[in-house]
């Protein structure tokens, strides 16, 4: 996975070790299992409020990066 796409990498990353079924996870967020299960396997991407959706679910913050001194 690109470097240049932290949100996606920590989505899916979430998703994977969360090890709630796909099915689960369309039961609590609202998105399809299949978009799920093609995101999870970088077949796909998702829209961005599916991608709100589940860092929402996941309880994740996106945070500006401090820079270096």
């Amino acid at each position: 996975m690109a470097a240049d796409q932290p949100i996606t990498r920590t989505l899916r990353r979430a998703i994977e070790e969360s090890g709630l079924s796909f099915k689960r996870l369309e039961k609590e967020t609202g998105i399809f299992r299949q978009s799920l299960m093609k995101f999870a396997r970088g077949e796909q991407s998702l829209r961005g409020d599916f991608m709100d959706r589940l860092a929402v679910f996941f309880k994740l913050e996106l945070q500006p990066k401090r820079k270096g001194r």
